[in-house]
């Protein structure tokens, strides 16, 4: 891990970037891309997910080694520029959309709100406003219901509910969308994830089958944690956006080999003695009780969603605790570092993270390639 870590920061000083950046290591992308081809079962399409890969240039990378237009958008903004960003694109939305933000983004964005956007729908009110907007604007809008296959965080509960509905003129079905995030979850006393992803896929089999032949265009289920699982059942695709990047998170055997391709890396600022405020003897005692560190540094920003992964041993302190502007943190006392040089962390998520700087340098065959841009929070 130290020669991978050295080589970045020789990439980084090479490219004069002395401030906190992301870092997205562009061959283990694509190892992960090729992990994704090699699992994934038959017969399955990929969704991307923009909000965990929220970079043009990323999702182009991804989309063009998958063959794939199909995208899972969740914030309008971002919707705005997939849909500008890729012409053929068809986006389905993963969370079900207040009524205000629907119409503004119909009123206000471009054609490809009213052909290409997929809205989602999980109650007979939702269904109800949304197809009373469709009159109001004089259009046709798609839909997708959204389905409770264990999670229980909202959508459908039973096909029953589904099959009492009348669908308003305007409206058309294109299907539905699970998720089942908490199959990786589910102890083994309970039958544990395979079980629960069984469970799964046969409740949504059980949606379906109450829609007419053509409502059941797409039949989504999945995410990073639990897509390369699925295989056999009645989706036709599933949806992956941080398993390409691998933050903390999802350190789950569903994405066994899979490596982390995203890290924040920013200057250490001071190597210092730490000494907390008051008399010295309270530094002294701490230490003797390791509860305080006998090396530390401060770093150029913190507080970031991230863990740290180098220098080794490297970890924020409780006593002085965490600060967006120079975070302390805590080094073994055999540690070799000074003002200068990097230290890295891995984002334990990647949703919003990756938004957090601005653009993502690229880095590849030992150096920084390029830069990618990322998507503005809205």
């Amino acid at each position: 891990m130290s020669a991978y870590f050295t080589e970045l920061s020789k990439a980084l000083k090479a490219a004069e970037i002395f401030r906190p950046c992301l870092v997205l290591d562009r061959d283990r992308l694509d190892g992960n891309i090729a992990l994704v081809k090699g699992r994934l079962a038959p017969g399955l399409a990929v969704r991307l997910v923009d909000k965990s890969l929220p970079c043009v240039p990323l999702l182009s990378h991804i989309a063009r080694a998958l063959e794939t237009s199909r995208f899972m958008t969740f914030h309008p903004p971002v919707t705005q520029a997939v849909l500008d960003a890729f012409p053929e694109g068809d986006l389905l939305y993963g969370k079900p959309m207040p009524l205000g933000a629907a119409k503004a983004a119909l009123t206000r964005g471009g054609a490809g709100w009213w052909s290409r956007v997929c809205w989602l729908i999980d109650t007979p009110e939702r269904l109800a406003e949304f197809g009373a907007l469709a009159a109001a604007l004089d259009t046709e809008l798609r839909f997708a219901f959204e389905i409770d296959v264990g999670l229980h965080r909202g959508g459908f509960s039973s096909p029953a509910g589904i099959r009492a509905l009348s669908i308003p003129k305007g409206l058309r079905c294109e299907g539905v969308m699970a998720y089942e995030a908490h199959a990786p979850e589910i102890p083994g006393l309970f039958g544990g994830a395979a079980r629960a992803l069984k469970q799964a896929s046969a409740k949504a089999a059980e949606f379906v089958s109450v829609l007419d032949p053509d409502q059941r265009r797409i039949r989504n289920i999945g995410g990073s944690k639990t897509a390369l699982l699925h295989g056999g059942g009645v989706a036709n695709e599933v949806s992956i956006g941080s398993a390409f990047v691998l933050p903390k998170d999802f350190d789950t055997p569903g994405l066994d080999g899979f490596q982390p391709a995203a890290f924040i890396a920013t200057p250490i600022l001071k190597a210092v003695d730490p000494v907390l405020p008051g008399p010295a003897t309270i530094s002294g005692t701490l230490r003797a009780l390791g509860l305080f560190p006998r090396k530390g540094c401060y770093l150029y920003g913190g507080k970031w969603m991230a863990e740290p992964v180098f220098p080794e041993g490297m970890k924020p302190n409780g006593l002085i605790g965490l600060s967006s502007n120079q975070q302390f943190m805590g080094l073994p006392a055999g540690a070799d570092v000074k003002p200068g040089d990097y230290a890295f962390l891995r984002p334990t998520q990647s949703e919003a993270v990756l938004q957090h700087f601005g653009s993502i340098a690229v880095f590849s065959a030992g150096r920084i390639v390029e830069f990618w841009p990322a998507l503005p929070m809205g």
